[in-house]
């Protein structure tokens, strides 16, 4: 997946520039927020629509890599089909403090708990709950970058979920769409929130999209609990019966571009280890 950093950096690039559409979002820590979790991805939400999207707005820019013309299709034999499988996928995807970069650390709780993933209850409230029939193993890594330099901290998240069926993975990301058009406010924890969530997925060729099977982009504003707001990014991809996703929470003097440069390269960095393990020997 050589190509994959710049095609997933590409597609989000363009997204939010061309579509105006995001200012910001973000607890035990339930991986929407930079310390969230969530699904099929097969046509833009409503809020998405809203925003103003357009098909253009997500093309891949002139000089990206477009290299992979068909999505990656697993070694059949090497698929994980127990839990025990899937969590050492899942744990072996997971981007931990140091894959994001240098001076990054752990957060607290710096991972979720064995055998839970996040749901978005009634409320619109994030809480971790068991995992459901279907889902064999998540993993969330919490990280961040203090303050420092005249900057603000960053907040970030790294989760992979493994499935036991592309069906399983696949419901997943048709959640997560639902989800921003349910409950366009949302509380990662007590004390924060994630405001004026819009959402656009993109299956596989659809705009160029050809680093996935499937896709989903949501941001919105983080509000913690001094309540200044934060750009929030929330970015989603599916490979087979692997669903990795990304948050990305960034203080004053860090720019739009940079978050979503941070929350792509992270993204891919996930894509490529599923591949890696996943690819026939």
């Amino acid at each position: 997946m050589t190509g994959n950093v710049q095609v997933v950096r590409g597609s989000w690039v363009t997204l939010l520039v061309a579509g105006s559409l995001l200012t910001g979002c973000s607890g035990q820590a339930t991986d929407k927020s930079p310390v969230r979790e969530s699904t099929s991805a097969s046509a833009p939400s409503s809020a998405g629509a809203s925003a103003g999207l357009s098909p253009s707005a997500t093309a891949t820019p002139s000089g990206t890599s477009s290299a992979a013309s068909t999505v990656f299709t697993p070694d059949a034999s090497l698929v994980p089909r127990t839990s025990k499988d899937g969590r050492s996928l899942a744990d072996a995807v997971a981007l931990a403090p140091g894959d994001w970069g240098r001076g990054y650390v752990a957060q607290t709780p710096a991972v979720s708990t064995v055998g839970t993933w996040a749901v978005l209850d009634q409320d619109c409230h994030w809480e971790r709950e068991k995992l459901p029939r279907g889902v064999l193993a998540s993993t969330s890594r919490y990280s961040g970058l203090p303050a420092g330099a005249g900057k603000g901290a960053v907040r970030v998240t790294a989760v992979a979920t493994v499935h036991g069926s592309v069906l399983s993975a696949d419901e997943q990301l048709s959640t997560t769409l639902e989800e921003v058009l349910r409950c366009p406010e949302q509380s990662p924890r007590s004390e924060e929130r994630i405001t004026g969530l819009m959402s656009l997925g993109t299956p596989f060729g659809a705009r160029e999209q050809e680093y996935a099977d499937d896709s989903v982009l949501e941001a919105g504003t983080y509000v913690g609990s001094g309540g200044a707001g934060q750009p929030y990014h929330w970015m989603v991809a599916r490979l087979g019966t692997v669903v990795v996703a990304v948050s990305v929470t960034g203080g004053t003097g860090h720019t739009e571009q940079d978050l979503n440069e941070l929350g792509s390269k992270a993204l891919a960095k996930m894509l490529t280890r599923i591949e890696q393990r996943l690819k026939e020997k």
